[in-house]
């Protein structure tokens, strides 16, 4: 089996890329950055450029499934043109490799997006499943639902389509948690708004697994992509705070503060989404880190 990775050198793709090749599955990936290509025996870079248009068509050969995780950072302030950059870094990408399918010979059959929890309304008193119908009203979740769209496209090429709405991924160097570990160090405990939005987390071994799980059976559809077991934003900076052997002390930080500072990005700190992990579970994959203390003691 052969894979190609959009997105292969970020958080998630590089943790995939290991655990594919420790599968004993290759890996073709894509790249904007020419020093970044390898040719490897299992492992090679191909150049693209999607705002451009152009990609080197050699990605494709033997692969069988796409993985695309490709997209601009959701974590600088959101301008009018990084927004527009965050938008068209996941429509532009899924085109490309759209387009490119339809005018080559492959063997493709399978194409897996990145995907969000963002798109379900924010809620301290709900628990989402796939099968909700009910979309948030924020910048966000407006990305995601674009995102979906231009994946299911790929059905009109007769190829299986997942989305995998991905919860908050807990990593030692990068995503959010190094950044709520950071201010606990330095002395600077303290809340981000009310303490009780939900904090649906992943552990980024457990993400990259069930990628992987969905490429190996084929899955398709929507499938929430967090632990079977959700934390309030308070418990756990607690348990942070517990592992760091560091102490929360300042008063929480309001919303309204946080709303003026970050803007429209506030979302991401002060609003959250209970999500249901059910339905991966159903379809086999049975997590490496469920309890919350246990993956960020792991981690940290």
């Amino acid at each position: 089996m052969r894979i190609l990775i959009a997105g292969a050198t970020g958080l998630i793709g590089t943790e995939l890329v290991t655990q594919a090749l420790d599968a004993g599955i290759g890996v073709h990936y894509l790249t904007t950055r020419k020093e970044a290509i390898k040719k490897e025996e299992h492992y090679k870079g191909f150049l693209w450029d999607p705002s451009n248009g152009t990609i080197d068509k050699a990605a494709f050969k033997d692969v069988t499934a796409i993985v695309n995780l490709a997209g601009t950072s959701v974590s600088k302030r959101w301008t009018s043109q990084n927004k527009k950059k965050i938008m068209n870094s996941r429509i532009q990408t899924a085109e490309l490799l759209y387009n490119t399918l339809q005018e080559i010979d492959h063997v493709v059959t399978h194409y897996i997006s990145a995907s969000g929890i963002s798109i379900y309304p924010n809620s301290k008193t709900r628990l989402y499943s796939e099968e909700e119908t009910a979309v948030d009203d924020s910048f966000l979740a407006k990305v995601v639902v674009a995102w979906e769209a231009a994946a299911d496209r790929f059905k009109e090429l007769d190829l299986k389509v997942a989305k995998l709405r991905t919860g908050i991924v807990f990593d030692a160097e990068e995503g959010a948690l190094p950044q709520l570990v950071k201010p606990l160090k330095l002395g600077f405990g303290a809340l981000l708004g009310s303490g009780k939005q939900w904090q649906s987390w992943i552990h980024i071994e457990d993400i990259a697994g069930i990628y992987l799980h969905i490429i190996k059976h084929g899955l398709e559809g929507v499938y929430n992509v967090a632990s079977p077991n959700p934390l309030t934003h308070k418990r756990l900076m607690f348990c942070i705070a517990k592992i760091i052997d560091k102490n929360i002390w300042l008063p929480n930080i309001p919303s309204f503060f946080l709303k003026l500072v970050l803007g429209e990005m506030a979302v991401l700190v002060v609003e959250g989404q209970l999500v249901s992990s059910k339905k991966i579970e159903a379809a086999g994959y049975e997590f490496h880190f469920v309890n919350p203390q246990l993956a960020l003691e792991d981690l940290l």
